[in-house]
């Protein structure tokens, strides 16, 4: 029976608070704790739904220490290219396609704005799910020793990262027989179908459901040369069919 943790992207200060509410009511029912990916300088416009929470630092602070996970969600979630990088669901990036430097100091900068805000994390989420080898570089530079994407059924390592997979197609993931994947939601967008939706989804496989500390924890395999070349046609696949 495979298992599932949840991560939930575009957190930040500003965004659409009644939303991400009723999906954290949910979770909490059933005992789920998830990844949030934090942005630590949001610039996109799209997300921003709410005014400023005055505590947010000290939301975050209390769900990290009650076992939510954070990732520090690219840095100002802006695209800036059209390149879909190493794992190409996106052809549009904050990140791949630009010079490792310029990489490296968003990523620096990123992390120097979630330790003002008393965060601290190992963990990246790129936007649009791209990023290149010049991202990986920069993100080991940078303390990073892990990331929430790729496909596969367990954690596994490249180039020095370790890889927390993500569900490529959610039925095909929970009819699974073994292994562990993450689903990805975004609250802003979510209507009030989608969160009757997830409620139904968690009661009816609550055995399957898990913390995301569970996926953290697990060791990984080290990743093939061909194994990312499978997963690179495989996220390309799937780009097309959802196009």
């Amino acid at each position: 029976m495979r298992k599932i943790a949840i991560r939930i992207d575009d957190v930040t200060d500003d965004m659409d608070w009644e939303k991400f509410g009723r999906f954290e009511e949910i979770l909490n029912r059933y005992h789920i704790k998830p990844l949030i990916g934090v942005i630590p300088k949001n610039q996109d416009e799209t997300l921003c739904r709410n005014t400023k929470k005055e505590d947010y630092a000290d939301w975050l602070k209390d769900r990290q220490k009650n076992g939510w996970f954070i990732a520090m969600h690219g840095y100002d979630h802006r695209y800036v290219t059209k390149k879909g990088g190493m794992f190409p669901l996106n052809h549009f990036s904050e990140f791949a396609g630009l010079e490792y430097e310029e990489q490296l100091q968003k990523l620096k900068a990123g992390k120097e704005a979630l330790s003002d805000l008393g965060i601290s994390t190992d963990i990246f989420m790129a936007p649009a799910h791209s990023y290149d080898y010049n991202t990986l570089k920069a993100l080991g530079q940078c303390g990073f020793t892990h990331i929430t994407d790729g496909f596969g059924s367990r954690p596994y390592s490249f180039r020095g990262i370790v890889f927390l997979p993500i569900a490529k197609r959610r039925s095909a993931e929970l009819k699974a027989e073994s292994g562990i994947t993450t689903f990805v939601v975004h609250t802003a967008t979510m209507r009030e179908e989608d969160m009757i939706g997830y409620e139904q989804l968690f009661q009816e496989h609550k055995d399957q459901f898990v913390d995301y500390n569970m996926l953290y924890q697990m060791p990984a395999v080290k990743r093939s040369v061909w194994g990312r070349w499978m997963e690179y046609w495989m996220a390309v696949l799937k780009h097309r069919l959802l196009s």
